[in-house]
């Protein structure tokens, strides 16, 4: 199984992108995790939002694996504990499907690409920077595999 993280952006603080590096460089080889940069839409005047959500889903559908499992990122999602994720992973690694993960532009998803989800997973009720956010999964992403192979990263 492999994990793509998919999120819309592509200039990172350099803080951001080594903290993301450093928990994405921990998975082991037998649960990749690849970050996949999707540039966001240029806005301007004239640019509906709808068009630029629209044209930045398509971009993501694009980066998806085929038959991958659709995590998207949603503050109406469902709020997962970090045993809750684990959990999530171990059903993951045992379906033998790779897992997409995604992150929306700074205007958000269609309701197209949010439909197409197999599940939609809310990180907060807080509103979370998109940089903060990478860091944040790839973190998560790791206790999680940590927690199941009962590494001692993870405490109760």
């Amino acid at each position: 199984m492999k994990i793509q993280l998919i999120s819309v952006g592509t200039r990172l603080p350099g803080w951001a992108a080594s903290g993301t590096a450093e928990y994405l460089k921990r998975m082991p080889s037998g649960c990749p995790v690849q970050l996949q940069e999707v540039p966001a839409v240029p806005r301007s005047k004239t640019m509906a939002t709808e068009r630029a959500k629209a044209e930045e889903c398509a971009r993501i559908e694009g980066q998806i694996p085929k038959n991958a499992w659709r995590i998207i990122c949603d503050e109406r999602g469902q709020p997962w504990t970090t045993a809750e994720l684990s959990t999530q992973m171990a059903d993951w690694m045992q379906s033998g499907r790779d897992v997409a993960v995604v992150v929306g532009g700074a205007d958000g998803l269609t309701d197209q690409l949010r439909c197409s989800a197999d599940r939609l997973w809310s990180l907060s009720k807080l509103t979370l920077p998109h940089p903060l956010v990478r860091v944040l999964l790839a973190e998560q992403l790791y206790r999680a595999w940590s927690l199941l192979n009962n590494h001692p990263y993870h405490r109760e």
